[in-house]
């Protein structure tokens, strides 16, 4: 007797781990039309499904793809990373900026600069000016307030 093998077909769970490529493209605002990142021409990635690694609207979209799929999502900001907030910019005293970077660091608008939080971790702002005794930063997701297109291509589900 011969037992024939049949395809399982394997979908995307909210706790699946994932090898993918993927392209995101920013399409609204000034950065409209550039890519934010792009696997396709290297090494594909690996993506572990409800742990934080994209934001969770990217990860709804990815829910129920089947293994071997290829597929293009277009998200609104608020679905991706969200609107942006005026409340993340904010200045902070030359002497926290002094504390988290080198000494005679020089600043020109878009470094990005990790500081420290009080819990220990730490958080990142991109530099925008800088006066006497302060520095304005914005602590918004850089992807905050765009919308993106994502380009995947579902190599493995785990």
């Amino acid at each position: 007797m011969t037992s024939q093998a049949h395809p399982v077909n394997v979908f995307v769970r909210p706790d699946s781990y994932l090898t993918l490529h993927y392209r995101i493209e920013i399409t609204s605002g000034p950065a409209a039309g550039s890519v934010f990142a792009d696997t396709f021409s290297d090494r594909p990635a690996t993506l572990q499904m409800g742990v934080g690694q994209w934001a969770p609207g990217m990860e709804e979209a990815l829910i129920g793809r089947e293994e071997g799929s290829r597929f293009s999502v277009d998200l609104p900001a608020s679905q991706a990373y969200g609107d942006r907030n005026p409340d993340l910019l904010q200045c902070v005293t030359q002497a926290m900026l002094d504390a988290n970077t080198e000494p005679g660091t020089v600043f020109q608008p878009g470094d990005i600069v990790e500081f420290a939080a009080p819990n220990g971790g730490r958080y990142s702002g991109v530099f925008k000016e800088q006066g006497d005794g302060w520095a304005l930063f914005d602590f918004n997701h850089p992807l905050a307030g765009a919308d993106l297109r994502i380009d995947v291509s579902l190599l493995g589900v785990l």
